[in-house]
C-alpha cells in the first residue's frame, strides 16, 4: 500500500492508485450510462457510496489464500471491477472473471477492463450456459432470489469455495426458500454503508 491514502466508506484505507482507477470506474458509468442504462439513473449522483463502497466491503471478505473470484450477471460491473480494482495492490494473485450475458454491457466491462488496466476475464454467456469454474468465491449483486442464486454458484465453486451475495435487509424468507432445496451455512453481515442491506455469505453449500 503506498503511503498517500484517502479512506473509502466501509472499506478503509485506499491508495491513490486505486482510487483513481475507481474514480475511472466512476467516469465511464456516468458516460455509458444514458445509452446502456448500466445502472438506475437516481444513483448516479452517488456512485461512490451506491456502488463502489457497496461492493468494496465484499473485497474485506476475501478468505485467505483464495486465488480466483467469479462475479456473476456482472451488468455495470458491480461488485466484480470493484473487487478487481482493490485486489490489483492487495491480492495481485486474485484471477477475476465476470459474466454477463448482454452484449452491450460486455462490452462496457471491456472497454472498462482495458482502460483501466486490469488484468479481468469479461465472458459473455448465460449463467446456466456456463461451464464450471471452481471458484473460490462466487459473488452477485441485484441478480435474484438467493434461491436462484444458490443454484448458480453451485456448479462453479471449489470444494472449500463460499458466496457473497449483497442483499436488502428482508432475507430471511429466502433463506429458508433456499433451504428447501440446498445445504449450507449462513452468514448475514450487516452492510458497512446502507443501513437495510447484508451481505450473504454462504458456505458448504450442496443439494438438499
Amino acid at each position: 500500500m503506498k503511503e498517500n491514502v484517502t479512506q473509502l466508506a466501509g472499506f478503509g484505507a485506499l491508495s491513490n492508485e486505486s482510487r483513481e482507477r475507481l474514480e475511472r470506474l466512476s467516469q465511464l458509468l456516468q458516460k455509458w450510462n444514458p445509452a446502456i442504462n448500466l445502472v438506475a439513473q437516481s444513483t448516479l449522483s452517488d456512485v461512490w457510496g451506491r456502488h463502489i463502497a457497496d461492493s468494496a466491503q465484499l473485497f474485506a471478505l476475501l478468505p485467505s489464500g483464495a486465488k480466483t473470484w467469479l462475479d456473476l450477471g456482472s451488468g455495470g460491473g458491480f461488485p466484480g471491477l470493484v473487487v478487481a480494482i482493490l485486489a490489483t495492490e492487495q491480492a495481485p494473485d486474485l484471477q477475476v472473471e465476470l459474466v454477463e450475458s448482454d452484449q452491450r454491457k460486455c462490452v462496457f466491462l471491456k472497454t472498462a477492463v482495458q482502460t483501466l488496466g486490469l488484468s479481468v476475464t469479461v465472458t459473455r454467456s448465460r449463467i446456466e450456459a456456463l461451464a464450471p469454474r471452481r471458484a473460490d468465491v462466487v459473488s452477485a449483486r441485484a441478480l435474484a432470489r438467493l434461491d436462484r442464486l444458490c443454484g448458480y454458484a453451485l456448479p462453479h465453486l471449489a470444494p472449500k469455495g463460499i458466496c457473497l451475495f449483497l442483499k436488502g435487509g428482508a432475507i430471511a424468507a429466502e433463506v429458508e426458500d433456499a433451504k428447501r432445496h440446498f445445504r449450507f451455512d449462513v452468514t448475514l453481515v450487516p452492510s458497512s454503508v446502507d443501513s437495510e442491506g447484508l451481505v450473504v455469505k454462504i458456505a458448504d453449500l450442496a443439494h438438499v
